[in-house]
């Protein structure tokens, strides 16, 4: 993972809202392009750059594909922006 594509994907704010969408468990691009006024090419072209931060990743069951929420980069970006900002625990 590279912070540079992590920190690109977090910039928007739509990405950051289907980031909180998938907070609640997977869901196709269908049910995600229902919770916003935009066409299915533009959720696709967000999408496209979570998964390539590998903020999501994506499964294929039958004709549908499925996205998640990759927590384990979630962590590792928390951790290091807790480790940036220092304190007493981290001295």
């Amino acid at each position: 993972m590279g912070f540079a594509e992590t920190f690109k994907a977090l910039s928007d704010p739509v990405r950051r809202d289907i980031l909180i969408l998938l907070k609640q468990g997977r869901m196709s691009a269908g049910e995600i392009s229902e919770k916003f006024d935009m066409t299915n090419a533009t959720i696709s072209y967000h999408l496209r750059i979570l998964k390539n931060a590998d903020l999501i990743f994506e499964t294929k069951y039958k004709n549908y594909i499925y996205y998640e929420l990759n927590t384990s980069i979630v962590e590792e970006t928390i951790l290091w922006l807790s480790d940036l900002k220092g304190g007493p625990e981290n001295e």
